[in-house]
């Protein structure tokens, strides 16, 4: 059975009830096999031996059904078959299962493929999982992950290679697909897992439904460029022609990306060139990668220079992108030339780049041997091509982010004025167009594009309004964003999802107003819309900023009760934030320690909320004692006390959260650790601010020890004091006991 391979979707979500039973599959009976037969084992099949395992009585109701149902599933009236087996108590033949589970897995429908899910769970608890064939599942696994549910998808997979079957090569590299951009890693693992399995097999005539295609490793190939990990790319790629795949257009355009994620635009003319000279079949996705690798560069220079030259109808592209890279040389040379200067720190970080440089030109002389070898003229285009909506849309995307409004105006006058209606503007381009004046703050304007798309029929999706939103929302008009909100679901008949109703809660914080956060919060419940770990800790900020940091709890508490959600760090910091507002330290503590307690670590924004908590309760004892753990943290890189999985990971201050400390030691006159404080900042590369912290001394600690009736005890008592006072003195550069003279202002003279 043909199982086609998903398209890429941008949603994921998964199914934590329905995984445990992937460790717990029994393996199926091991086919019997001849000691003296010349052929090899397998203990891998490719699809499952289903055998009657139903010790129960045969019965004529029994053979009924199972007729009933085999005849409806042929027929193709999947509604009616799982009404049957639902109201079944018994357990159909393998044949009737397994043709259920594709079936209800073709349909690809959130409820079919709950329903094929449930099969599933029910064969799990029965131990009856061997009755469904390699077909069935492998179907089920491609349809979970075309539909975003990749986790799950990926579990059954596994459990299938541990079962002793070999998915079907769509089915497997559809998950890898997915994958590749939600987790790359995982992607790459569930590759490798796959093809060690096939490689098992001596004869590759049985395994030629699962070994891996060339959209096999383009997935792969993909995850890896998501990594930057070039030195695996290389192994893959050189892998393709073990299994007789050869390198498509797909194959280079994601090498294109692999060159962006490894920061080498001088090497994106020369895949293009290599796509050119191995006559490769040619696509506007490629021209539309190398477009958006110069946006993310930057370089919007070059990427309208190519958009442009598509437009005239040349197809010297490759000309255009060699005369970019001279002067890319031109000005590092200029650059080279202006910073000249002998810093043996600046020295040391060259040598470093140079060596990485050379480690990647060795990877990428291997990918691309053109590169070692340049053809003496720049290579032509096999014919001319004219960009399309989706090239203008990232141009425009690239001027958004530079914030050039009138550029990306300009552009979508350009795109209206084209004779190819694929140039023409969509509703992609209209949002691009809508971003960039809320992103100036332009929201008339943006509202004008809304109408726009309106009058010409560009239908806006959910995606528009959410942008449109948000922009009210950060300019404090929440009545506009509900007013808006309306017409999305009234006028357009778009439905509000988690994420407009993220962003309300959000504007509701901006101004002040957590009833109307949790307002948003509920009715985004009675919707029937699943609250994200974003919209917990959104609400948990609301509560916890306007000083109700129970309520906070309340929030925190739903959030662990719920299943759909796992609860993070940001979660718990939140939480902390609430008591810290209010100096309730004590609370935080006990936050930390149960935060501590569920495996996680404090973190520089857990330890700041502290500091803050600390401040306001004036408790500059606390400080000292957290001090303490922080500057264990700190020093724990250096001496490698990280090697414990229980221990605390390694703690990278920032400047706010040493300063805030400084400044509460700095105070309450515990100037050792103040100076303690301010080198661990130099130590970081954060500069001391010097300034305050003499305006703090001056105005509190100026007549500390100058008292001439304490007693002789009491300013023994004071020396340590007193020399530490002394060299934070020094350091600030105030008069004190290092100098010989004093000194003191005097006003200049008129």
């Amino acid at each position: 059975m043909n199982i086609a391979s998903p398209s890429p979707c941008s949603s994921s979500s998964s199914f934590p009830s329905a995984l445990p039973w992937l460790s717990l599959l029994p393996l199926p009976p091991s086919p019997s096999t001849s000691t003296t037969s010349s052929k090899p084992a397998r203990p891998f099949s490719l699809r499952a031996q289903p055998t009657a395992t139903d010790l129960s009585l045969p019965s004529d109701k029994k053979t009924n059904d199972d007729q009933t149902l085999l005849s409806l599933l042929r027929q193709r009236k999947t509604e009616q078959a799982w009404t049957l087996y639902s109201q079944s108590p018994h357990l159909p033949t393998p044949t009737c299962l397994s043709r259920l589970v594709a079936q209800l897995s073709y349909q690809a429908t959130p409820q079919s493929l709950a329903r094929a899910r449930t099969i599933i769970t029910r064969l799990r608890n029965e131990r009856q999982l061997h009755r469904l064939d390699a077909n069935s599942l492998g179907l089920l696994a491609s349809a979970s992950a075309k539909s975003g549910h990749t986790l799950y998808a990926s579990s059954l997979i596994k459990s299938m290679l541990r079962s002793g079957y070999l998915p079907h090569v769509k089915a497997w590299s559809a998950v890898v697909s997915r994958l590749s951009t939600e987790s790359p890693s995982e992607s790459i693992s569930l590759f490798d897992s796959v093809t060690r399995r096939v490689r098992r097999f001596a004869d590759p005539s049985i395994v030629a439904d699962s070994k891996p295609d060339t959209a096999a490793y383009n997935a792969v190939l993909n995850a890896c460029a998501n990594l930057g990990d070039k030195s695996k790319f290389l192994k893959l790629f050189d892998e393709m022609h073990e299994w007789g795949c050869e390198p498509d257009v797909l194959t280079y355009n994601v090498m294109i990306k692999l060159c962006a994620r490894a920061d080498r635009k001088d090497l994106l003319v020369f895949v293009l060139e290599r796509i050119i000279e191995r006559g490769i079949r040619f696509c506007m996705t490629t021209l539309h990668s190398l477009v958006a690798a110069y946006v993310g560069f930057d370089d919007l220079e070059t990427a309208e220079k190519i958009v442009q030259a598509m437009r005239e109808g040349r197809n010297d592209l490759c000309k255009i992108l060699r005369d970019a890279n001279l002067e890319d040389l031109k000005q590092a040379k200029e650059d080279d030339d202006y910073d000249d200067y002998d810093l043996e720190d600046e020295k040391e970080e060259d040598m470093e780049d140079l060596s990485k440089k050379k480690i990647d030109d060795v990877v990428f002389e291997k990918l691309l041997p053109n590169l070692i070898e340049p053809s003496s003229e720049p290579l032509l285009l096999p014919k001319v091509y004219a960009p399309n909506s989706r090239i203008y849309t990232t141009l425009m995307k690239g001027y958004m982010k530079a914030g050039r409004v009138t550029d990306t105006v300009r552009t979508l006058e350009a795109m209206r004025h084209q004779d190819d209606k694929a140039s023409h503007p969509d509703h992609v381009t209209y949002t691009t167009v809508v971003s960039a004046f809320v992103k100036a703050g332009l929201m008339d304007r943006a509202r004008e594009v809304l109408a726009e798309m309106t009058r010409i029929r560009v239908p806006a999706n959910r995606i528009t309004y959410n942008i449109l939103l948000k922009g009210y929302c950060q300019q404090l008009q929440i009545d506009k964003a509900k007013e808006l909100l309306r017409e999305m679901a009234d006028d357009a008949g778009i439905k509000p999802d988690v994420v407009s109703y993220n962003i309300l809660i959000d504007g509701c914080i901006l101004i002040d107003d957590s009833a109307g956060a949790l307002v948003f919060f509920n009715k985004m419940r009675e919707q029937g819309i699943t609250p994200t770990k974003i919209s917990y800790t959104t609400l948990m900020k609301a509560f916890a900023l306007s000083g109700q940091p129970k309520l906070a709890n309340k929030v925190f508490d739903e959030m662990l009760r719920d299943p759909r959600v796992k609860v993070d760090l940001v979660a718990w910091n939140m939480l902390v934030e609430g008591y810290c507002r209010l100096g309730l330290v004590e609370e935080a503590k006990k936050v930390i320690q149960r935060m501590k307690e569920n495996g996680f670590y404090s973190n520089v924004a857990t330890y700041g909320s502290l500091v803050n908590g600390i401040a306001v309760a004036r408790k500059p004892g606390e400080a000292l004692l957290l001090w303490k753990e922080i500057k264990e943290r700190c020093e724990m890189k250096e001496e490698g006390k990280n090697s414990y999985s229980d221990s605390p990971p390694p703690l990278k201050p920032d400047e706010g959260l040493l300063d805030s400390l400084a400044d509460i030691c700095v105070r309450a006159a515990f100037f050792k650790k103040a100076l303690e404080i301010v080198a661990c900042m130099e130590e970081n590369g954060i500069p001391p601010n010097k300034t305050k912290y003499k305006k703090i001394y001056v105005e509190m600690h100026s007549r500390m020890f100058t008292s001439k009736h304490a007693s002789q005890a009491r300013q023994d008592r004071r020396i340590e004091k007193k020399r530490a006072a002394e060299a934070f003195k020094f350091w600030l550069g105030l008069p004190n006991s290092y100098y010989g003279s004093e000194w003191e202002y005097e006003p200049p003279q008129r």
